[in-house]
């Protein structure tokens, strides 16, 4: 196997290290140097010509986009971006970043990233993965839940904890977090199956619910209770009161 020379890009050097303690555990990896920001991330590569670089994305002066904009034609290495920010995937792609990896990420996780490099270094020119496989594993990462919102000026990942409520609007559903909205084409069952083990709960009919957004329970009749959030949202509950007892002390 080919050793994969890594230069790691960072302004923390916590982070640094975090990424150099977990080459260290391959085979086959050499890191041949290390840069604190933009200016030393683009000399390092000229003089050093890594493989793969680890690139984060929010930088003081020259962040990790405006390195790969001002890199030298010929001399452009294989990039993981690690960032702690999920809104610059789309960005990520357009430059076809090897992958996009989310702090915190777990050394699975980092470790699959690495042979995504290995396998994109070792294909032909121009066969790089697409957007869908790029989305694939950032859905499926080990993060926690999150749902796509596309829209024609970017694609946005937003974290389940993020979601107060999701309410049923025709064919759409629309996310409610705290002042934003976010509309998004999927079903009720479909989204409950994704956020049910994140603490979520549908409630009735056109409501799913973030648990630990609940403030109070007020009845409304025999039998019938109005669910009321920390927001201040009042929503209409038509499940049983033993359901929702059985999932908040469970």
């Amino acid at each position: 196997m080919k050793t994969l020379r890594c230069l790691i890009v960072d302004d923390e050097e916590l982070a640094r290290n975090r990424v150099r303690g977990l080459l260290a555990e391959e085979t086959a990896v050499e890191v041949v140097g290390e840069a604190a920001d933009g200016e030393e991330a683009l000399a390092a590569i000229s003089a050093l010509r890594p493989d793969l670089v680890f690139l984060d994305i929010r930088m003081p002066g020259l962040g990790g986009f405006d390195v790969i904009e001002a890199i030298h034609d010929g001399e452009m290495p294989a990039i993981i971006f690690t960032t702690a920010y999920d809104k610059h995937a789309l960005q990520a792609f357009e430059v076809s970043a090897v992958d996009y990896l989310l702090k915190p990420f777990k050394p699975a996780r980092f470790r699959e990233a690495l042979e995504r490099a290995r396998a994109r270094l070792a294909s032909p020119p121009g066969t790089g993965s697409g957007l869908s496989e790029l989305l694939a594993h950032l859905k499926s990462s080990d993060v926690g839940p999150r749902v796509l919102v596309k829209s024609p000026e970017r694609i946005l990942f937003v974290r389940a904890e993020e979601i107060d409520h999701v309410e049923s609007a025709g064919n759409y559903l629309v996310l409610h977090c705290g002042k934003e909205r976010h509309i998004v084409r999927e079903t009720m069952v479909a989204m409950i199956s994704r956020l049910e083990s994140a603490g979520f709960m549908r409630i009735s009919r056109s409501s799913i619910i973030n648990l630990s957004r609940i403030r109070e329970l007020q009845p409304m009749g025999p039998g019938s209770y109005c669910v009321i959030l920390k927001s201040g949202t009042r929503l209409d509950m038509t499940i049983p009161l033993r359901d929702l007892q059985e999932r908040m002390t469970g």
